[in-house]
């Protein structure tokens, strides 16, 4: 598993409000592996450079990089 040691982590709520889809989405996006993300207890939270490397694929159209 990746080193998180320095990593910001966003809520499932704060990674919809950034990209501005709706929550459903983003768990979409985290259970088919589109977006990576890590789960504490009953929630998951998304490496904020995650959340920039998928919208910058998205913008370039190269999603397949994330992956």
């Amino acid at each position: 598993m990746a080193h998180f040691a320095n990593t910001d982590f966003l809520t499932v709520a704060e990674v919809a409000d950034q990209m501005r889809v709706s929550k459903m989405t983003v768990y979409r996006l985290i259970h088919s592996g589109e977006l990576p993300a890590v789960r504490f207890g009953r929630s998951y939270r998304v490496p904020e450079v995650a959340v920039e490397e998928y919208v910058r694929a998205a913008v370039t159209g190269n999603r397949s990089e994330t992956a």
